[in-house]
This record gives structure tokens, sequence and C-alpha cells, in this order.
């Protein structure tokens, strides 16, 4: 039976309700700029009716606030992330492609490329007319220092680049591992508070918030699952599993997770042969295997570090296994046929039928043709071939595909121009006698880091196996790093050829070496199918390319990231002209229910004091 203070009972529960939708307007206005904040709205249903015993059967008791919940849509947030990863891939990409393009820049008119090689060659045209000039030869053996300091200086920044990149590798796992660590921390909060029957919406938002910046770096799936009671399956307990996995990997389940490690390669295993010392693989911290952020299915910002640390443009070499013994593999055939485009480091790492093998030393040979047939890698102690016959006909793979062109891609580049022009300079050279009508040696050489020599860069094969090695002084030795003018012809110009020893007796200013050194500039194939000019033009070439499509995809992410948002925002955001008017509204409300009791406190005046008996 229904009690005589029962209406005043339903405007209770109107003011209270309109009291919570006020505070919770409240709430949502104070976090109209909280970066992740999701609108939180007060979920209201009718009470129970009671049974009125009367022709209209129930009467209504009033409303009840059940809880209050953010207002936030999967859909949107899943959109949201899928696409973040791909913006900060591109993005990320695009940063570092303009600090390339700025090393390789020609804009200034005194140390770019183009200036430098033109001015190498305009002191040629001059030494051609007064070849017994000391005075110009200094000046060509200075212009030519300067290209050679050029490509030394590319090749530092260049390296300097790839440490740096390194170094962010580093910095972006810790914050993926400390991502995960919040995420395992937010789980067990959320999971108590909610097992309690309450909503703990501020904390999904900042465990959402995280995940938006995970997705940014690393391809990311979740899975939200409620945590059923085992007697009675169609109970829900109010905690749920909540499991994160990265480029497919698990990373957290719930209150678990695991952490990533980056671990150095050693000296013998780098992958390219300008690579730094101490390049980061990332592996897991629980059992060492190898994570690999670089899959076809990746992205993120530490899949593009990752693209221009190791990007070599899958020109790594590539063989099929003909012969193995205890300490040695040996390839016939291999993808790379020209010694000048080896990239290999003389001491790395080689993948066959999914096995490591380091290393030490590699021999190749030659044809009539001048190609390389072979190529023999003497293995390190440690890594021995147990099974000859498990990888007889396997491919070998020297270290790894990396489908970009990065840092090792335009060092590489930079080498084989370098080999090639220098080689064809060098035999030039070598066909002709200095000033003091002895035989010219080598006028481009490269400086041995180990011991600070200079090799003179010709070689001959061994006279019993007729392998050359790569340890002797092939033009595969030099690099971009280590390229010099010879120290005799750099301290006395005397010893830079510029005739032969047929024309020697015509005096100093004979120049018929010179001529054929003019041909060099343009006229001779050196570098692509061009001439040594269009080194420059090549470049720029594959960087457009690369630059161009980092710019398009960034900005076609981007106006995806803002339309996301927009729509994310239209469920989720704060709006403050919407809020405003839900005050007002819940505002009245009050009052209403105020109303109510000043209008029922009058009829129980009117009943308690002037019905009295």
């Amino acid at each position: 039976m229904r009690s005589t203070f029962f209406g005043l009972t339903i405007s209770y529960s109107g003011l209270n309700v309109s009291q919570a939708q006020i505070n919770t307007t409240a709430n949502n206005i104070s976090n109209v700029n909280t970066k992740g904040y999701s609108k939180q709205v007060v979920n209201t249903v009718a009470s129970c009716a009671l049974r009125a015993h009367q022709k209209y059967g129930t009467v209504g008791t009033g409303v009840t606030a059940e809880s209050v919940t953010q207002n936030r849509d999967l859909y949107y947030d899943e959109k949201y992330w899928n696409n973040q990863s791909e913006y900060g891939f591109y993005d990320k990409k695009l940063y570092f492609m303009n600090q390339v393009e700025g090393y390789f820049s020609n804009t200034n008119s005194s140390t770019g490329f183009s200036s430098i090689y033109a001015k190498m060659f305009n002191t040629l045209s001059t030494l051609q007319g007064s070849a017994g000039d000391e005075t110009i030869r200094k000046e060509f053996v200075s212009n030519a220092k300067n290209l050679t300091e050029y490509f030394n200086s590319t090749n530092t920044k260049l390296s300097e680049l790839q440490s740096s990149i390194n170094d962010e590798i580093k910095t972006t796992v810790d914050q993926i591992n400390s991502i995960a660590q919040k995420i395992a921390i937010l789980n067990k909060q959320i999971n108590v508070i909610e097992q309690q029957k309450s909503y703990a919406n501020e904390l999904r938002d900042q465990r959402a918030l995280l995940i938006d910046e995970l997705s940014q770096i690393v391809v990311v799936d979740v899975k939200e699952t409620e945590v059923r009671n085992s007697n009675y399956p169609d109970m829900y307990t109010g905690a749920t599993y909540y499991t994160v996995k990265i480029n497919g990997q698990k990373l957290v389940d719930t209150y678990e997770f695991e952490t990533l490690e980056c671990k150095s390669r050693d000296t013998n295993q780098r992958y390219n042969q300008s690579d730094i010392d101490g390049l980061y693989d990332i592996v897991w911290a629980k059992d060492g295997m190898k994570f690999d952020p670089v899959t076809a299915t990746s992205s993120g910002t530490l899949k593009a570090m990752f693209e221009m640390r190791d990007g070599n443009n899958e020109e790594n070499l590539k063989g099929t296994v003909k012969d193995a013994t205890a300490r040695t593999l040996t390839i016939e055939y291999p993808s790379i046929k020209e010694v000048n485009e080896l990239n290999l480091p003389i001491t790395g790492t080689l993948w066959c039928n999914s096995t490591k093998y380091s290393y030490d030393s590699f021999e190749y040979k030659l044809d009539n043709d001048g190609n390389i047939t072979s190529i023999m890698f003497n293995l390190s102690e440690e890594t021995p071939v147990n099974d000859v016959i498990g990888i007889m006909n396997k491919k070998l793979t020297v270290g790894a595909d990396i489908n970009y062109m990065g840092i090792p891609y335009y060092q590489n580049q930079m080498n084989l121009f370098l080999r090639n022009f220098c080689e064809a300079f060098n035999d030039i050279q070598r066909s002709g006698v200095d000033a003091y009508g002895e035989p010219m040696e080598s006028f481009f050489v490269a400086k041995n880091p180990v011991d600070d020599e200079q090799f003179t860069m010709y070689s001959e094969p061994d006279p019993v196996t007729g392998r050359y090695t790569g340890s002797s002084d092939s033009y595969y030795l030099l690099t971009a790093a280590n390229v010099q003018i010879a120290d005799r012809t750099d301290r006395n110009p005397r010893y830079f050829s510029t005739t032969t020893a047929a024309n020697y007796s015509s005096g100093q200013d004979a120049a018929d070496i010179i001529v054929q050194l003019q041909q060099l500039e343009s006229r001779t194939e050196i570098f692509r199918g061009g001439g040594a000019d269009t080194f420059l033009q090549c470049i720029y070439a594959d960087m457009t390319v690369d630059t161009q499509e980092c710019k398009i995809f960034t900005s076609n992410y981007e106006n995806i990231q803002k339309s996301i948002q927009q729509q994310r925002m239209s469920v989720s955001g704060v709006d403050e002209d919407e809020e405003a008017l839900d005050l007002i509204k819940f505002q009245n409300a009050y009052n209403l229910s105020s109303k109510c009791i000043s209008v029922f406190t009058e009829i129980y005046d009117r009943l308690i004091l002037n019905t009295g008996v």
C-alpha cells in the first residue's frame, strides 16, 4: 500500500537524479580541455512501479540513476588506432628524408657536389695548358681533396643520423615498455572498481589515451572480454580480460605485460658495409626471441626508424649455397656481380635456412669478364656449419632485406660512384708518369681506419686459388668514409701524372693524360648508365620519389585522422554549447522537483494541521 508521503518520495528521487546530472555536467565542463577525456552521462531508468490494486494497475515510484558512464565508440577508436600507425610511419620517414635531402643539397654554390665537381674539372682544363705549373697543380689537388672531403662529410652526417635513429629506437622501446606497464596497472585498478558495480570512467580514458600513444609507434590490436562467473555463465562479474597485441604479438594480458629489449649487434654482425657499430635489434626480454618491426603487416614510427636506419633497397648480397664445410660457406652466381657494387661488411652476418652464421672474412672469384662467380665466407669459430646437407642449395642472405632506400642505400650509392670514378681516374693516372718521370701510383686511395695506412687501390688474385680477398687493396674497400688523396701527392703535387712515359721527353707541359682525364667529367659512363656529373641527379631522383610519397601519404593520413577524430569527438567529446543546454535542462528539472516538494509540503501541512479530529 502506498504511503501517505509517497509523492514526496517521488519528488525526492527526481531531485537526487537532477543533482547527479548537474554534477556530471559540471564535471564535463571542467574537463572540456582535458586530453583524452570522454563525455560522461547519467543513465536513468524509471523506478520499479507499485501495484495500486486499482483499475489502473500500478503507479510510478520516481526515477533512479543507474550509472554514470562515458560516451565512447570502440569502432571509431579502432579506426583511429589503425590510421595512427600509418600516419606515424609516413610522418616519421618524412622527417628523416628531409634531413637526408638536406645533406645532399646543392643550393650552396661553394659546398654542393656540382660546384665542387665542376671546379675540379675546370682546374684540370686550366692545367692542360700549363701542366708544369706547380701552382695550378696544387690548386687541382686541393679541389680534388675538396671532392673527397665532400663525400667524407656527407657520409659522416648520414652515420650521425643513423646513430641518432638508433638512440631513438632505444628510447621508443623504453616508451613501449612504460606504456605496457601503465596499461597493466590500469587494468587492475579498473577491475577492482568495476567489480564493485561502479564505472572507472576516468581510468578507462587514461588507458585509451595510452593506446592512442602506442598506436602511433606500432600496429595495435586491442580486445576486451567480459569475465563471467564460472558457475553461472550468464552472470557478469564486472571484471574484464584486456589484451593488447603489437604487430600481432601479445604485449599486455590483463595484469601481465611483456617487455622488449634492445640488443646491440656485435662488430661482426653488421648488415651493411657502412653501418656504425652498436646498432640495436629488438628482442623479447622473456625469451630473447627477435621482435621484427619491419614485417609486411607492421607500421608505425618504429618501423619507419628501422627502414631509415637499415634500408638497403633489398640490394644486399644473396646467393645459393653450393659448398659448405665446418668453417666455410660458398655461394655461386651471387645477386651482385660487380665488385664495386658489393656492400657487405668485411665481417658480418649470414642467414641461411633460418639460421644465423657469422663470418670473419670472405674471398671472391671473378670470371674473364670481371664478374663475380663465387664468394666463399670464412665462418667465425663460434658458428660452425653442423648440418651441411641441410643448407646445400638453400638461399643465403647477407644481413637483412629492407625494401626501402634508407641510410645504407645512400651510403652504398656514394660508395659505388666513388669506386667507379676513382678506379677510372686511377687507371688513367697509373698509365702515366709523374713529374719526376717515375711510374704514377693511385691518385685516389682509401684510408685504413685500423692502422691509419692507405690502401693503394689495386689488387691481384691469389696465385694459387685465383681468388680475390676482401681484405686486399681492392676498390671494394674504398668508401665515402675513407676516400682520400694519396698522401705523397697531397704533400707534393709533382707526383700527379699529366703525361705518359712515351711523351715525358716532350717537356713538363705534356698533358696527354689530362686529356684522357677530362673525358671522365661527363663523357664516360661512370654511374648508373650515365656520366659522373649525373651522380647528384640520380640521388635526387631516388630521394624525390620517397620524399614525395611520404609527403602525400602523411597528408592523406593526417586528413583521415582529422575526419576520424571529428567522428570520434562527436560521440565522446565535450561540447560547451551542448553542456550549457544540458545544464539549463537539468536545472529546470531540479527546480521542478523542488516545486513538487513545496507543493507536497503545503498538502501535508494542511493534512496534518487542519484535518485533525
